[in-house]
């Protein structure tokens, strides 16, 4: 790490940041925004397009509802191991469920075999019961391919389940699933998981490679990080481990945690740099059209750092209890140019064709009918 920090404006650390964050110049595909992002975040709610469609409409030219799913496990027939790129896991630190590149497999296996050892009713050690199924479970897959767990007969409920009632059987291929025996090899119209082995899901030669070091998977969990969000806040033992890979970055005027993105990312951070005012609108993005952006888009995902630098603060309210949401169930900020400036909270009704909008609070002289017309297109929706 640079032992100079770099002092920039708040103007050009937005401007860098939805540079960065690929919301300036759509990709080609899928691929190339899983390499850039290191993952994309997945959620199974969909009331105006699940999470990580969302997410990824906005920086993928061309992109449809279900590309990611397509992209990780095939279209219609379900892609072999070997021709694999990316796969469904969790974040080790956070175990918020995401689609890796394959080269992430091998900086999963300490926490997989660790959490085979603790007690945790969603992923910890199975109970006895549990220990007693799984040979069965496995068996059955082994010999007849993925499968879910309504193609097992029902062995009773789980009594310890995070979720609420879950059957034995899915709770069991939970923990297997946690515990790196089985992964989703694909996903059903409904969303739901069929399971298999990873010799089946992961390429050959990433279950060949040598298991990596402590060490090795520390700098790859934080520079995962910042991959995802470009300019953040970083643990002290996270910025000690890729020191030589970061640079400090202090905002005039704000008073927060150090800052820091990648060195790599230095040249599109200075040449993100104010302009005068002549030239401004060069830094703009050629479509002048606001983004509805994903409730956990990259750009808004660190609260503290979203606070300050937009001086936008949002919260996620899908868990919040109804009477006290105070922008609507899955409301979407608004990115106009620089700025977030207020949010839509749309629901689909598919049945009729529609787009609604539940609420709206958008920041005076700022229109976002074009971005809402274009969200209802892409769903399909009037």
């Amino acid at each position: 790490m640079s032992a100079t920090a770099l002092t920039i404006t708040p103007a050009t650390a937005r401007r860098f940041m939805r540079r960065a964050l690929l919301l300036d110049a759509l990709v080609p595909d899928v691929a190339t925004a899983l390499a850039h992002h290191g993952y994309v975040q997945i959620d199974p709610i969909n009331v105006t397009g699940r999470m990580h469609d969302l997410i990824l409409r906005n920086r993928v030219r061309d992109y449809r509802e279900g590309d990611l799913m397509r992209h990780v496990h095939g279209h219609a027939e379900i892609l072999p191991a070997e021709r694999r790129t990316a796969f469904e896991h969790h974040i080790p630190s956070t175990n918020i469920l995401v689609a890796f590149p394959v080269d992430a497999w091998p900086h999963l296996q300490a926490i997989m075999r660790a959490r085979t050892k603790r007690h945790g009713a969603w992923s910890g050690k199975l109970t006895p019961k549990q220990k007693t199924l799984a040979p069965i479970l496995l068996a059955a897959i082994t010999k007849r391919g993925p499968m879910s767990s309504e193609d097992f007969e029902d062995h009773g409920r789980n009594h310890r389940s995070v979720w609420g009632k879950a059957t034995l059987v899915k709770a069991t291929l939970q923990k297997l699933f946690f515990h790196g025996e089985l992964l989703i090899a694909r996903r059903s119209e409904s969303n739901r998981r069929y399971y298999d082995l990873p010799s089946r899901v992961i390429p050959k030669h990433i279950l060949e490679l040598p298991a990596p070091t402590k060490i090795q998977t520390t700098r790859w969990d934080a520079l995962l990080k910042l991959r995802q969000r470009r300019l953040s806040s970083l643990k002290r033992a996270e910025a000690t481990a890729i020191t030589d890979l970061i640079q400090r970055v202090e905002i005039e005027g704000l008073k927060s945690a150090p800052l820091y993105c990648l060195r790599e990312d230095v040249p599109l951070l200075t040449s993100s740099f104010d302009l005068p005012t002549s030239k401004l609108q060069l830094s703009t993005p050629a479509t002048a059209q606001p983004l509805l952006l994903a409730p956990l888009d990259p750009l808004i995902y660190d609260r503290k750092v979203t606070s300050a630098l937009w001086e936008f603060d949002y919260t996620w309210e899908v868990y919040t209890p109804s009477a006290k949401r105070k922008r609507g169930y899955y409301a979407l900020p608004i990115l106009s140019g620089h700025e977030l400036v207020g949010h839509v909270d749309p629901k689909a009704h598919r049945e009729t064709k529609k787009l609604k909008i539940m609420r709206r609070s958008v920041r005076r002289g700022h229109k976002v009918a074009d971005a809402i017309r274009t969200l209802a297109r892409w769903l399909g929706l009037k």
